[in-house]
């Protein structure tokens, strides 16, 4: 009978320390669990970029990285049809650790001691079992644990997971069941309700429309054209876009204050 392939494993860490010692931890246990570290990163962005080109079983994946950090990763990768299993690896205290006892998730608090390493990548061989029904809620779980707004959206586009800057989107369109994200580059196909990013970047948009967020820092100013009756319809002008987006009379209160502070 053949053996199973040796685990490959990516470690995304921004400590350099960290990474070469979860790497010499992984060697110790490769006689009771043989795998072999195929990639490393020092952010989450780095990460999505690795796994373009190599695929992992298991991502051993910190929490508080910058440009962009482990759970904002997770979420990004929890939606891919071949996303790595993801173990945390936190220096978080035991009550902040509970919340991450989730199904198809486990934890390692820093320092990671090698039995406990190798307990939590064996859970990835382990086939999977009634209680892995309850990792569909992952992403919302991944969502009301991370406290702060994503940096980056994600697009799953012909087979890859692009990311996509927050501060590059300059409105969401809601048509149907998708969303689009519009840059100064392309237009992006989003699988998230309007409303969630609406309460996530509040600070960054305003909604113009019911089916509108536009960001606020790109709009120049508002202009109304009447039609033949009495009808009035207010439109926002966006700086360096020719698309002008209309705003409803239900935001128009709300978007008038807005255009108040333009002007003062």
């Amino acid at each position: 009978m053949n053996s199973p392939s040796p685990l490959s494993v990516m470690i995304v860490d921004d400590e350099a320390f960290a990474r070469t010692r979860l790497r010499d931890l992984l060697a110790d246990i490769s006689s009771e669990l043989p795998n072999t570290v195929v990639a490393e990163a020092a952010n989450g962005k780095l990460a999505v970029d690795a796994l373009e080109n190599v695929p992992a079983d298991v991502a051993l994946i910190d929490i508080r990285m910058p440009k962009m950090g482990g759970i904002e990763l997770a979420r990004h990768l929890s939606g891919c049809e071949k996303s790595p299993a993801i173990i945390f690896v936190t220096a978080y205290d035991t009550h902040a650790v509970e919340a991450f006892e989730l199904n198809a998730i486990d934890y390692l608090v820093k320092p990671v001691r090698a039995q406990r390493l190798l307990a939590a990548l064996q859970k990835v061989r382990r086939p999977p079992g009634p209680e892995d029904d309850a990792a569909g809620q992952m992403v919302q779980k991944l969502a009301d644990l991370q406290k702060d707004a994503r940096i980056y959206l994600s697009c799953h586009e012909r087979g890859r997971l692009l990311l996509i800057p927050v501060n590059e989107v300059l409105y969401f369109k809601a048509d149907l069941k998708y969303v689009t994200a519009r840059t100064a580059q392309r237009e992006y196909l989003l699988d998230e309700p309007l409303t969630r990013l609406e309460s996530e970047f509040s600070e960054r948009f305003i909604r113009l429309h019911r089916s509108v967020l536009v960001a606020k820092e790109i709009i120049a100013g508002f202009e109304k054209k009447t039609d033949g009756g009495a009808e009035t319809q207010w439109y926002a002008i966006l700086r360096d876009v020719q698309e002008k987006l209309p705003v409803s009379r239900r935001q128009w209160p709300l978007v008038k204050s807005y255009a108040k502070q333009l002007s003062s």
